[in-house]
């Protein structure tokens, strides 16, 4: 095997932190069908970058399934996606050399999107900003349900006058009995590099590469946890990196792990099966890291992995309340799920409908979480897609041996609002604002006072949101202060409340 080597004028505040961010880079979750037929087929998007998330419907050549990828510029702007067969530009067209991604039958049939969860995975390279690898398989083999490569093909987005370019392509990087998709990618401690993994069908072998700016080094791998049989589900690391979960209904159930960043390796495996009879389905942990949800086609559970008895700290959710969009046969059961930059938790219905799940509060224990059924409604049909993004905002391990790069992440002093990342809008408002802000490790908390010290509106700020929204509409017109904190990390705003 190769190795490769809120409406918000913003004033001058005080700040304590670091700096290093990309605010963007994850906005967009990219769903639907392609622009062969109109609505209720086509192309739905949602777009984080505002705070109140955009759902819109668009008209473009891609559509997505299962297999579904994407990554923006750190200001919000689309730079491309991918479907597992082939990859898109900026505006939804083909990418130059972009087609035949993954040969096999399966990806010639399945052309208008794999069908296959987590089969795509977009990683930047490490100091090089117009570079991305894409890792990528599919379905080798009908037989053994088995995909028999991890792939990795280049784009460089400096090509074809700034829309980008496939510029190698299904490259080897290990030929094996593989199970399908699941490919799963987190940062390195040193806050540069990245680590990218996926699973051997019936063993307990985990493969791993690193992401270098020299190039791709490994495949590495490591025997560890349950035997894990064909299956589908999905993976997720937590979003600061230091646990691992893998769940996939049928046989194997959940399963989760610490993870070292620095290293590389899983460790202290707790398996938990599920007493139920589903299969397929999907895993994400809340902003904070301490609560992960699993959606198992028919039911939802929560479990609290910062405890010893994790499977003793379930939380049935909810069942599938017998919702059908539009109609029968079209049921809103639980699929895949992905954390957003808004901080709530999105699932899918596991069947080409238009309307998602949602978890809005997912830091919170039990019902607390507000779970709520086919709440999202979509202008197009969604056919079980969501993207699959790690959390590009992730820096280093502070103190770690492996931090040794002098890389800093979120905010710095002594740089202006937009060096910083700060962004409120629209400006004056009438009520309903929003503010954007880098990414943190921790929780935080918006509080807004008027002139005379009253607190009108204080709000939590959840790890790893980029974005908030408040809505002031029945306080008098004026002005207002605002603080965003995150420990000793203060920033202080104005607000401008218009007369509507």
């Amino acid at each position: 095997m190769p190795s490769f080597c809120i409406a918000i004028a913003l004033v001058a505040g005080q700040l304590i932190g670091h700096q290093g961010f990309a605010q963007g880079v994850n906005n967009f979750f990219l769903m639907g069908y392609s622009n062969d037929a109109g609505i209720p087929l086509g192309g739905t998007n949602i777009d984080f970058i505002s705070g109140t998330p955009d759902i819109y419907y668009q008209y473009r050549d891609i559509g997505f399934s299962r297999a579904n990828a994407n990554i923006s510029s750190s200001s919000g702007e689309l730079l491309f996606s991918t479907n597992g067969a082939w990859v898109a530009d900026a505006f939804g067209d083909t990418m130059q050399n972009g087609t035949g991604l993954s040969p096999s039958n399966y990806s010639t049939t399945y052309n208008e999107g794999l069908h296959t969860p987590q089969d795509v995975l977009i990683i930047p390279v490490p100091s090089s900003p117009s570079r991305h690898y894409l890792f990528h398989g599919t379905f080798d083999d009908f037989a053994g349900s088995f995909a028999q490569y991890l792939y990795v093909s280049e784009i460089d987005l400096n090509m074809n006058g700034g829309l980008g370019s496939v510029v190698s392509k299904n490259t080897v990087l290990i030929n094996d009995t593989l199970n399908i998709g699941k490919i799963g990618g987190v940062r390195h401690a040193n806050g540069r590099d990245w680590w990218v993994f996926c699973h051997k069908q019936f063993t307990n072998i985990y493969f791993r590469v690193l992401v270098a700016p020299f190039g791709i080094q490994g495949p590495f791998q490591q025997s560890v946890g349950v035997l894990r049989h064909a299956d589908g589900g999905q993976v997720c690391f937590s979003p600061n990196g230091d646990r691992f979960a893998y769940y996939y209904g049928a046989e194997d159930d959940l399963e989760i792990f610490d993870f070292d960043r620095c290293t590389g390796l899983l460790s202290n495996p707790i398996h938990i099966a599920i007493d139920d009879y589903n299969q397929m389905g999907g895993v994400a942990f809340s902003p904070s890291g301490q609560f992960l949800y699993v959606s198992s086609v028919m039911d939802v559970y929560q479990y609290d992995v910062t405890v010893a008895d994790i499977a003793g700290t379930m939380v049935h959710l909810g069942s599938w309340d017998g919702f059908y969009s539009p109609s029968p046969p079209f049921a809103t059961v639980f699929d895949i799920a992905q954390l957003a930059p808004d901080g709530k938790i999105y699932i899918s219905t596991g069947n080409s409908t238009f309307h998602l799940h949602v978890i809005n509060e997912p830091d919170l224990p039990g019902s607390a979480c507000d779970f709520q059924q086919h709440a999202i409604e979509l202008p197009s049909y969604n056919f079980n897609s969501l993207p699959n993004h790690p959390n590009y905002h992730l820096g280093p391990v502070d103190g770690s041996v492996c931090d040794s790069l002098g890389i800093t992440v979120n905010l710095t002093p002594g740089t202006s609002t937009e060096e910083r990342g700060v962004r409120a809008y629209p400006n004056p408002s009438i009520g309903s604002s929003s503010v954007r802000y880098p990414a943190q490790a921790k929780a935080g908390v918006l509080e807004i006072r008027d002139l005379a010290g009253r607190l009108v509106f204080r709000e939590r700020l959840p790890q790893w949101s980029t974005i908030h929204t408040v809505d002031l509409a029945n306080e008098a017109p004026g002005l207002y202060n605002v603080s965003l904190s995150w420990g000793e990390l203060h920033i202080n705003t104005r607000l401008i409340l218009a007369t509507p």
